[in-house]
């Protein structure tokens, strides 16, 4: 297997570092002129930059001979740059069998607090998951017409090393914002990485799978128990209507669901190595000292 991953941004990086072994080679595309901390620590890993607009011959040969590709790229306004500039060229690959394409829970909306599974309807109410929603049939309709196995990961609140309570605490950023009934679902960075494996795996399986823990819990909560974990008091209680937030972390809060992750669990047999909160901020918290 040879894998080409657009946009090695922190889950696909998680990725090559546990499972890139697997592989006979590996390719990344990066954005930034200073990529992001850790890609320089991915031993082996041919580092293609990319920046969203320009198409690149080395990228061009690293489909061409890529057996399965992973992209992370969110799309822009209106359209995927990977779609725009190497939809064709992924259609014509010879060697390609298999996309995996990384993207959110957000494309369902707001349930009003009620549990929901890949069988709910896509109904975004940002105008960026309408896109993702959009990208994600984009991409199912290029493995029809190539004969290439597409699974689409949709995936909750991202945490791990690095990005969590544990860390903001330190560093003075955490936040017990309190919408009453509010709930997200989160996922740890490793449990993303062994659902694509997973799907690598079974590739005729899906195309739509939740990748996210088993209970989602307030947001408040998770920062009360990394506080307790690390011997601290947490910061006070912030009304929802009081908080000073950016119109991003805003919208956030108006979409309250509880996703199912049943299909990763038995149809990919990916079975959450973090399944709540608490177990992933103890492991951050091992990992982050």
């Amino acid at each position: 297997m040879r894998l080409l991953v657009f946009g090695l941004g922190y889950s696909a990086s998680h990725f090559i570092r546990l499972h890139g072994g697997r592989f006979a080679s590996v390719a990344g595309t990066f954005r930034s002129p200073e990529p992001v901390a850790g890609i320089a620590s991915l031993a082996g890993v041919e580092r293609l930059p990319f920046d969203g607009r320009t198409p690149t011959g080395a990228i061009e040969g690293a489909i061409r001979t890529a057996t399965h590709v992973l992209t992370s790229i969110a799309p822009d306004e209106a359209q995927d740059p990977v779609l725009q500039l190497f939809g064709e060229a992924l259609r014509r690959s010879p060697a390609l069998r298999w996309v995996g394409y990384l993207s959110t829970v957000g494309v369902y909306g707001d349930a009003g607090g009620a549990w929901i599974d890949e069988t709910a309807p896509v109904r975004p109410t940002l105008a960026r998951n309408a896109v993702r929603a959009e990208v994600e049939s984009r991409w199912l309709d290029l493995g029809r017409e190539g004969g290439v196995d597409v699974q689409v990961f949709r995936l909750s609140g991202i945490y791990g090393p690095g990005r969590n309570a544990v860390v903001n605490l330190k560093r003075g950023t955490a936040r017990r914002v309190v919408k009453p009934g509010q709930v997200f679902n989160r996922v740890h960075v490793a449990d993303i990485a062994g659902a694509v494996m997973a799907g690598i795996g079974r590739p005729k399986a899906g195309p739509f799978f939740n990748v996210t823990d088993n209970e989602p819990a307030p947001p408040q909560d998770v920062v009360t128990y990394a506080a307790a974990l690390m011997g601290i008091e947490p910061p006070p209680e912030i009304p929802y209507d009081d908080a000073r937030m950016s119109p991003m972390a805003r919208s956030f809060y108006g979409e309250n669901k509880r996703v199912s992750n049943r299909l990763m669990r038995e149809t990919l047999g990916h079975v959450p190595l973090y399944p709540t909160y608490r177990d992933g901020i103890r492991a951050c918290l091992d990992a982050d000292g």
